[in-house]
Formats: structure tokens, sequence, C-alpha cells
């Protein structure tokens, strides 16, 4: 391996240009070609087009890349990457990308799919899934885009046209999901603002908003020590009454405040009502808090994900202190982690391990390319994604002991056994824990810390998403750089328009409707993609040597073990996640609300636009195109990448082999 620092020019021939970065980076300038390093016999593999070269090509190619004529300097740089900005902090990419992959999923998915799964059995299909399906996932995706240095819209275009639509599928997946993804960080700021009230305002059946099914213990217990029997939210002392009762279901009053009074929720989805004043002011006030971190793009957003990505973490302990202390959460652990073997024998467990491990870290959503694109070209892309899959579920496993010491309390309170207390998704962060923290000592302080957690999980998620978007509307029209703070606002103002029609009356209805289908296949269908035209077109080798460029040489063992499972093993594995939704498939409903089937028509649209972006896409270049070929060669053309595909700054590595595939 030769390192490019080590072909330092002659001080009598040297002939260097102050004002070229690249000149001044890799020590390189006018030399003349008999002095040339690269003038020997032995043959040399471009890992940008993966073919043996002649020397004196290979020295031709490398110093046009290189930047080491004269004329080079003065040549235009590319428009796309001018001005493109860059993380400006040391880890500002690895907490960002933190960020991105732990949320709320992590917090209220996890707990409930392992306890579902036979709990602590559940960790061998989650980690095996994690090794062959989500880390090999966000390395490729990483490391691609940190290569080229370019966001999802613009890179596909670049690295096979006929696929352009695969970019743009993406940034239409997170500016979807970017709608009602900032819904949820608005419900959770109106919960921590409504934290701050004494009492907290969803203790009690005494309201307007509480059904006759609201259920209160405490004013049960008041009942029942003054001889009367509570029924309905009322106390009888009627004895001749009580005989006549029937049995009802009980609804706890956070329940209630969450769907009477926050949502206002209608009998149906075609039954729209009105928009929620007050939760128009807090997805306000959730954009407004997007825009702010983002208004200067990753320079701004790289500065804030240092509290956000970190602050949760400081929470979950603190709630684990206070959990474990709780009676009855130690019967909720051992419901956690009991494991049943038995369960691995199904193809439930290894089929929800595989959904959730996919879905955790986000690839083919358009969020790591984002991210990694902003990255130094010589950042350890391997590193960070190695560190950031193994927190992952560290923090996943970690917020399952939270969760079900808390849920174990609860049970206990209730004199109840916890399958009655346990839920996932908004159920369980908007009904069982606001209904957990009235039985707490100091109920405000763990309301308003427990939803601030959820708040901080949530904003850089959608950090990502919208930087997304707006990098997708950036990369394609780069003039509009000059103006990106007027892009942001407009991309936060159209989302705010945009997730009106979740805040109505029928708007948990569209939120479930749209959650469920905005990101399912057309995100496993864009990562095989991937993974065809990466691992099988551009070629697995190739692809690796354009990783060493960046990270330098790697062993065989590296190249074995990622070839493999780029070309085989995760494709499978991603076409068995594909099979399995397909399988477990079942109309989207709403607790015992069926939803219509227009309604379902419409979630199918959602959920298969991105694809169908891709098709028209591939046919308008395969019909655009004018050349005297067979389809058949225009379509091959259109697979290879063009001729801007090129690394965003002079590979800091090169390779030289011999005739053999040596290396010298």
């Amino acid at each position: 391996m030769h390192h490019l620092s080590a072909y330092r020019p002659r001080s009598h021939q040297s002939v260097t240009s102050p004002q070229c970065s690249y000149c001044s980076r890799a020590k390189h300038c006018n030399r003349p070609m008999d002095d040339s390093p690269f003038e020997r016999k032995p043959r040399r593999i471009n890992t940008l087009t993966g073919s043996w070269l002649d020397n004196s090509v290979a020295v031709q190619q490398s110093r046009n890349r290189m930047g080491t004529y004269e004329d080079d300097c003065e040549e235009e740089q590319d428009e796309v990457l001018t001005k493109r900005g860059s993380w400006t902090g040391r880890f500002d990419f690895l907490l960002s990308l933190l960020g991105y992959s732990v949320g709320l999923g992590n917090v209220w998915r996890f707990p409930y799919l392992c306890y579902n799964n036979g709990g602590g059995a559940f960790l061998i299909p989650f980690t095996i899934m994690l090794v062959i399906a989500g880390l090999p996932l966000m390395f490729m995706e990483l490391s691609i885009a940190q290569y080229a240095g370019l966001g999802p819209a613009v890179l596909f275009r670049r690295f096979s046209p006929l696929f352009q639509g695969v970019g743009v599928g993406m940034v239409l997946i997170a500016g979807i999901v970017m709608l009602y993804y900032n819904v949820i960080l608005a419900w959770t700021l109106y919960y921590m603002l409504a934290s701050f009230e004494e009492p907290l305002p969803w203790k009690g059946c005494n309201h307007p908003w509480s059904s006759s099914y609201c259920y209160s213990y405490e004013e049960e217990n008041r009942c029942v020590s003054s001889n009367g029997t509570y029924y309905m939210t009322k106390c009888y002392a009627n004895a001749n009454l009580i005989a006549n009762f029937t049995k009802v279901p009980k609804k706890p009053p956070a329940e209630d405040f969450f769907k009477n009074y926050v949502l206002r929720i209608s009998p149906g989805i075609e039954t729209t009502g009105n928009i929620s004043v007050t939760l128009a002011l807090s997805l306000l006030g959730a954009w407004l808090i997007v825009f702010l971190c983002l208004c200067r793009g990753v320079k701004s957003s790289g500065k804030v994900v240092y509290f956000t990505a970190l602050f949760p973490y400081v929470v979950l302990v603190m709630l684990f202190v206070r959990g474990i202390t709780l009676p009855g959460s130690y019967n909720g652990i051992m419901y956690y982690l009991e494991p049943d073997w038995d369960k691995l024998k199904s193809a439930q467990i290894w089929g929800d391990a595989a959904v959730q491990i996919f879905f955790a870290l986000s690839p083919a959503w358009g969020g790591l390319l984002t991210l990694a694109s902003y990255n130094k070209f010589s950042n350890n892309c391997y590193r960070d994604a190695i560190i950031v899959a193994i927190s992952n579920i560290l923090t996943s496993f970690f917020a399952g002991f939270v969760i079900f010491s808390i849920l174990g309390f609860l049970a206990h309170e209730l004199d109840t056994d916890l399958e009655s207390v346990l839920d996932k998704g908004a159920g369980l962060a908007f009904v069982v824990f606001p209904e957990m923290v009235t039985k707490l000592q100091m109920p405000m302080f763990w309301s308003v810390l427990f939803f601030f957690m959820l708040l901080t999980l949530g904003l850089d998620s959608q950090f990502t998403l919208m930087e997304t978007v707006v990098t997708g509307i950036l990369d394609t029209f780069p003039k509009l750089r000059q103006w990106k703070m007027r892009v942001v606002f407009g991309v936060a103002v159209a989302g705010y328009i945009g997730g009106l029609v979740f805040i109505t009356n029928s708007g948990m209805y569209w939120f479930q409707l749209v959650d469920k289908y905005a990101a399912n296949w057309s995100v496993l269908l864009i990562a095989i993609i991937e993974c065809i035209l990466i691992a099988w077109i551009y070629g697995s080798e190739r692809f690796i040597g354009n990783i060493e460029e960046m990270i330098g040489k790697r062993s065989l063992c590296f190249h074995y073990f990622w070839t493999m499972a780029w070309k085989f093993v995760t494709p499978i594995t991603l076409l068995f996640i594909l099979c399995f939704n397909w399988i477990q498939y079942k109309p989207v409903s709403y607790g015992k609300y069926v939803y219509p089937d227009w309604a379902d028509i419409v979630g199918w649209i959602i959920g298969l636009l991105p694809m169908m972006v891709i098709v028209v896409t591939a046919l308008y270049k395969i019909v655009s195109d004018t050349s005297v070929q067979s389809t058949v060669q225009i379509i091959g053309n259109l697979l290879k990448p063009t001729v801007e595909w090129k690394p965003s700054r002079s590979p800091l590595y090169r390779f030289e082999y011999d005739g053999n595939g040596i290396e010298i």
C-alpha cells in the first residue's frame, strides 16, 4: 500500500498552486512523466471503474483526479458539491447518527416485542438480524454517501441513472413520514406543558371529558371506605341498585384525557370534524423548534444533537433507578426477561426481530445517506456504523428494564396482572405512563422529565427526516443554496400545513393509516434494489475498493464477509422480511374501528407511491434515450455510473497490484 502523502515532489521541480486545495492537501504538484512514482511495469486496478489499467493511463487518471496539473486547479468544481457544507465538530456526525437510529421505537416498541416473543430469548434473533441485515445496510449507505458526498436525490442519478427514482423515492418517504412524525412531537410538547399543572389534568374521572366507563382507583377507595359501591364514575350506597349492576369495561382516566380531550376523536375517518386549536399551537411549536435547529443546516443541528442525543440516556437512568425502587417492579422485570426458548422455533419471533431492527436503524429512508454525505472523506464510517448498531441494541434492551419496572409497579398498584396494563406505541406513551405517574411522589417532576425525554428522542429523528428533504432540494437545485434558510422555512411551512390533517377530530385515524403504509413495503423494496445495484451491478469488490480509498486497506476477511453479506445474506433476509410482512398483512384498524375500503386504497397508494416513482422514472429514462442502440444496450448503459460519478474529495489511499492481482 502506498499512502499518497509519501509521493513528495522534488524541490527543483515543484510548481504548486497555493489556491489549489487538492495540491496542498495531498502534497502533489506538476511532475515530469519520467519522475512519476507510478512509472513501473505492474498494472493498477482502477477502483472507480473496476478495470485494469496500464501505468500511463493510471498516472494520467490519478493526476486528473488529484489535481496535480495547474489546469486542474482552475477547473470548475462540481456545482452540487460547491458550498455544500460539512460537519464542523468531531462527534457531530456520530451523535446525529445515534440520535436518528435510537428513537421512539426503542422505548415504546422494542420492550413490547421482547415480552411478546419469549422475553430474553428475543435478543438472540434480534442480534442475528442486526448482523446480517441492519448493520450491512447501514454500513453500505454510510459508505456510498460519504464517498460521493451527495444526498440520495443526486447520488442515484449519477450512480445508476436508470434507478434515479430510488433517491427521489427516499426523499418522498422522508417527506411523508416527516408530516406525521412531528405530530407525535406536538402531542409530547402538549403533555410536557400540561404536566406543570397541579394536580395533573388527567388524574381522576371528575372532568367534562370523562366517559361513563372512566375508572379511578382513588375514587373507588374513597367510595368503599364510606361503605358504598363505585360504578361508572359514581358512588352508590343503595344495596338494591347494586344487584342490578352489569359488568362494564374500565378505562383509565389518562385514556379518556388522551382520546376525548387531547384528540377529541371522532367516530371514524370519514368524520373529519375541526382542527384542534391547542394541538395546532403545539404543532406550530414543534415545527418552530425543528426550524430553529436546522436553519443553518448541519452546522446548527450538529451542535443541538450533543444534547438531544445524550439527554435521553440520563433520563432513562433516572427512571430506571426510580423504577427498581417501586413495589412490583421485580415482577415486571421478570415478565420482561424470563426466556421462552420454544418461541425460537416459530417464524413470528424471527420476523418481528427482522422488522424491528430494519426500522430501528432506518436504512432506505434516505436519512443515513443524507447524514453521511456531509462527512469528511477520511471519516471512519465503518467504526461509526458498528458503534451505532451496538448502541441501538443496548439502548433497546435497557429501555425494556425501565418500561417493565414501571409497568410492574402499575400492575401492583391496580392489583391486576401485567397483561392488562401492557401496551405499545402511543398507548404506552400517552396512556399507560401518564396513568402511572399519578401514583408516584412528585408526579409533576416525573411527568415533565418523561415527556421531555420523548421530545428529545423524537427531535433527532425529525431533524434527519427534514434534512433529507432539504438536502434533496438543494442537491437537485444547487443555486438555491444561497437561500438555504428560506428553503428550510418553506419546507417547515409545508410540513406544518400537511400535518394539520393529523390534528383534526379524525386525525388519529389518518395517523394510523399513514403510519402503517408510508414506510413499509416500498422501503424494503428500495433496500433490495440498493443491494443489487451496489453488490451485483457496480460490484462488491469495486465498492470495497472505494471504501478502502477512504479508510485504508482492510483484511481479506473484511472483503469476504461484506461481499457475502451484500450479495447474498442481506438481500435474502430482506426478501424474508418482505414476505413476512405480506403474510402477516391485515387491513389497518384502530382499536375496534374498522377502516372503510376507500381508506385502505388510499393507504396502498401512499405505500406504493415511491415504487411508482422508481418505475416511471426508469421508463422515462429508457424512452427518452435517443441513441441508436437496442433497448438492452440502453438499459445496460443506464445501469452504469455516469462520468459525474467520482469521489467527493481526493482519495487518501491507492493500492498497486501486479498482473496476478497481488498487492505490491
